[in-house]
């Protein structure tokens, strides 16, 4: 089984907003995949989003009501990307602590 150190951030939150975690030695399991998968479609959704942002920034008609949007956007987007990356990252360096030389 996972050790404590080991444990998966998954993309998402629990219902208080505190952070989920998957303890798992199958990475190939379902609730593997499906932690894959949304973190793939959030990613999909911030690439989605960072192109909006450019568009409604080179809108000069754009007015607070619309920048207020857009910033509660990305900062949903920036939140769930940096949850994936804090994820992928706790995952890399899990792995290069299991090849080094003993």
């Amino acid at each position: 089984m996972t050790t404590p150190n080991e444990l998966r951030l998954l993309p998402w939150t629990g219902p208080d907003g505190k952070p989920c975690f998957l303890s798992t030695d199958d990475n190939d399991g379902h609730m593997s995949r499906l932690a894959d998968n949304i973190e793939s479609v959030q990613l999909g959704m911030a690439t989605e989003l960072l192109g909006q942002a450019v568009e409604v920034l080179a809108d000069a008609e754009t007015g607070p009501d619309g920048l207020r949007s857009l910033v509660k956007d990305l900062t949903g987007a920036l939140r769930d990307t940096l949850r994936v990356a804090t994820s992928r990252g706790h995952r890399l360096d899990s792995r290069s602590t299991d090849h080094r030389p003993r």
